[in-house]
């Protein structure tokens, strides 16, 4: 019986796109049930104590732009630090990953072009025509998936994955939970690869004191 991962994320972070390929390969390699989730990080931070990006002290700021670098580096990819359209509104494509999955629809080919969109190409994923574009890309008709990506029953999904967030525990994205074990960053990956591969039971946090 293949394990399920709980994959909180959002097309606005660039952990995400990083972390992508290597995610899916441990997707694969194990044979996992993949639970999308999009999921606002402003709303997420809100709920957790975490802060935007501009309201974070510069040091940290600073140390991103070069865990940004390191990472980029390791996992041999060529992206903007800083693309042109970032950052954008990710309500949309969030959305739009929603509605591919109520259709029924693997999201992971429209992912697959999303992410190096955003970061490589530097395209503006706030943009209905990019999206659409991408859509057809990834070879889904665009116009009913945008229709329910506008749609009331995508927006309580989306609302909904916050609290299931905030409720397992999740304070930023991406995040992966596995039996409600949560692995934050992709930079954790290896370790719920190590997680998987043992096939040991989730750790679960001692009561704080």
């Amino acid at each position: 019986m293949s394990r399920t991962v709980e994959y909180f994320f959002s097309l606005a972070s660039p952990w995400a796109y990083i972390g992508f390929k290597p995610f899916r390969a441990i997707v694969e390699r194990h044979r996992l049930e993949v639970a999308y989730k999009p999921v606002g990080l402003g709303f997420v931070f809100d709920r957790t104590g975490g802060l935007p990006l501009g309201r974070r002290h510069p040091a940290r700021q600073r140390y991103r732009m070069v865990e940004l670098q390191r990472w980029r580096q390791r996992r041999g990819l060529d992206f903007a630090l800083s693309p042109k359209n970032w950052p954008f509104d990710p309500t949309l494509a969030d959305r739009t990953v929603i509605a591919l999955l109520h259709a029924r629809r693997d999201p992971t080919p429209f992912l697959a072009l999303a992410h190096p969109a955003i970061w490589e190409k530097e395209e503006n994923l706030a943009d209905e025509a990019v999206v659409a574009r991408l859509l057809g890309e990834a070879g889904v008709e665009p116009a009913p998936i945008l229709a329910a990506a506008r749609g009331d029953a995508t927006e309580v999904i989306y609302l909904l994955n916050l609290e299931n967030a905030v409720d397992k525990d999740v304070f930023g994205a991406p995040s992966y939970v596995v039996d409600g074990e949560v692995y934050w960053g992709q930079d954790r990956l290896e370790l719920l690869d190590d997680m998987l591969t043992s096939g040991r039971q989730a750790f679960q946090a001692e009561p704080a004191a």
